[in-house]
């Protein structure tokens, strides 16, 4: 009876931490990401196209698994074609985190913001545990759950939900260091899944993830004498197979794509989005912006922060400094209290750490690095990615797990170590904070929008047509207030534009007129959109003119506000 009752007790205690962990994470992901919480069901980055595509892709992933799940991937832009959502990251993780409050609310800016609390919150448990199964410290954990969360690489891209989905990191992380501590199926499979549920989330980090773990292997091998144990690279390779086996039926689209366009991203291109010095000094949080003057060639924004900065450096030099102990049994899986005491800082999990932030630093920087050109080169995914100076926040996690083994060091046989470890957090959220977040409201959903969801399932035009590569992005406009209806649209944005898009905007810019008259026949539209008010250059007389010449053909169905609908109930010849 003793052991299972240790047992039930441990899990109690366990299930008793990981709702404070969640429930304190929550709370300061209201704070620090305000006015998210408040806002939660009218505002969001729809100062950008891009903040409006990441509201509307949550949307249409939760509105699709609730509705059609095997055909999520059919989403309703550039049509007639198949799989349009494999022109981009698909967003699967997120659109599933936001299915409860699609289906309670049907609102887009819930469904999203519910998803960037949920990030931050799980951004924060993830750094938290990892480093609290590294140093046995749970307040050098809860300084290192701040620090990562809340770094900021992620205040940067708020407009990009899939980068805000850090949070799967630490636990591949931690996943790998419980495979690597005890050899079993079970944390084999752990690990293979966490790993594709994060390239679910973001393909950049499941890829990132996997490099950390075949880095942190290949160390971690050599400092512990396991290289020529079978056992050991049995249960790694077992992992990489579960998360490829996972990942396959998901990542076919894209294989078709390649396939049948031969996308794929140059090292030209991968240039663009290359982290430069600079990069490695900017920061939005209010601590830093005083220098940002001083930084204006910046590429990117990707320093870690003050305090993650010092901390991580100490705690590299403590790691590297520290002898293995004798027994590698993480505290918390034995009986002994977490009371603040390292339990397994050694120079091989340290040497690791410091290995994969070198290598993610140098990949950052792209082709003109060298490294990331051949990856490039060795690696087949790595032709799906554009942007190498995202690996950025992995050089973030590597310093905070560094701090987290400084503060454990720090608070060693301490009276009061979370008095400590609150001032620090204190200080790291004085150090990193950048709220209130500039978010904007929502507007009102227009007449035509609403009308345009009671009528048949049918191709939709939504005009004006953006028709220049620099322009495309205005599409995204329209796919967010095709949340109200969600008909078929030949409208779509993307990091893919089809070629025959491409070719059929320059016509269809036009319109009304004969020969987009005969593109959107061929294309089988219905119903035709149009937004008198951002047709920049020409008055409203203009473009009701027009209208007004092929009456003939567009039956009216709204035409309140600056938004019209019509019906095309015939083709002129």
């Amino acid at each position: 009876m003793a052991p299972c009752y240790h047992t039930a007790l441990m899990r109690f205690r366990g299930l008793a931490e990981a709702t404070a962990v969640l429930t304190a994470a929550l709370a300061l992901a209201c704070v620090l990401t305000y006015p998210y919480a408040v806002k939660l069901d009218h505002a969001g980055r729809v100062d950008t196209n891009d903040g409006r595509w990441s509201i509307w892709v949550v949307s249409w992933v939760a509105h699709a698994l609730t509705t059609d799940p095997v055909h999520v991937y059919r989403a309703n832009m550039f049509f007639p074609h198949d799989d349009a959502l494999a022109y981009s990251e698909a967003n699967l993780a997120a659109g599933l985190v936001g299915v409860p409050v699609w289906l309670l609310t049907h609102n887009p800016y819930a469904t999203h913001n519910f998803v960037v609390l949920v990030s931050f919150t799980l951004s924060s448990a993830g750094a938290y545990y990892l480093c609290r199964y590294l140093t046995g410290s749970r307040p050098a954990a809860a300084v290192a759950g701040v620090l990562f969360a809340y770094c900021p690489f992620v205040f940067a891209r708020t407009a990009h939900i899939q980068l805000l989905l850090i949070g799967g990191l630490p636990f591949i992380m931690l996943a790998f260091h419980r495979l690597v501590d005890r050899i079993t199926v079970g944390r084999a499979v752990a690990l293979g899944a966490i790993l594709w549920f994060q390239g679910l989330a973001c393909a950049y980090y499941g890829i990132f993830g996997g490099l950390a773990v075949g880095a942190g292997s290949i160390v971690l091998a050599i400092t512990r004498g396991r290289w020529r144990e079978w056992r050991y690279w049995a249960g790694i390779a077992g992992a990489a197979v579960v998360s490829i086996a996972l990942t396959v039926p998901f990542f076919i689209p894209y294989i078709n794509l390649q396939r049948e366009t031969g996308f794929a991203r140059s090292l030209d291109g991968a240039r663009s989005y290359s982290a430069n010095l600079a990069a490695w000094a900017a920061s939005g949080a209010w601590a830093h912006r005083w220098w940002l003057d001083a930084i204006p060639s910046r590429t990117e924004v990707l320093f870690p922060g003050i305090v993650t900065l010092i901390l991580g450096v100490a705690g590299a030099w403590i790691g590297l400094r520290t002898r293995a102990p004798e027994s590698r049994a993480p505290l918390y899986e034995s009986r002994a209290p977490l009371d603040g005491v390292p339990g397994r800082i050694d120079r091989g999990i340290t040497l690791s750490y410091v290995l994969i932030a070198v290598i993610s630093f140098w990949i950052a920087f792209g082709p003109k690095a060298g490294l990331y050109s051949v990856l490039y080169q060795v690696v087949p995914v790595f032709t799906f990615l554009r942007a190498p100076a995202r690996t950025g926040i992995v050089v973030t996690l590597c310093l905070v797990v560094l701090a987290s083994f400084a503060v454990a060091r720090l608070i060693e046989r301490k009276r009061h170590p979370w008095s400590i470890a609150a001032a620090l957090m204190a200080l790291a959220v004085a150090d990193l904070v950048q709220a209130p977040i500039g978010l904007r409201d929502a507007a009102p959903t227009a007449p035509a929008y609403q009308e345009l969801a009671r009528q048949h399932t049918a191709p939709v035009a939504v005009f004006p047509f953006w028709a220049r590569g620099i322009d495309f992005h205005g599409h995204a406009e329209y796919m967010l207030a095709s949340t109200a209806h969600w008909q078929p649209m030949i409208n779509g944005y993307s990091d893919h534009i089809p070629q025959d898009f491409r070719d059929n905007a320059a016509i269809l810019r036009h319109f009304p007129d004969a020969g987009s008259f005969a593109v959107l026949e061929r294309l089988g539209a219905r119903y035709v959109v149009i937004h008198l008010q951002l047709y920049a250059g020409t008055s409203r007389d203009e473009v009701t003119g027009k209208l007004e010449g092929y009456a003939n053909y567009l039956r009216p169905l709204s035409k309140d506000g600056d938004v019209w609908l019509f019906e095309i109930v015939a083709w002129p010849k």
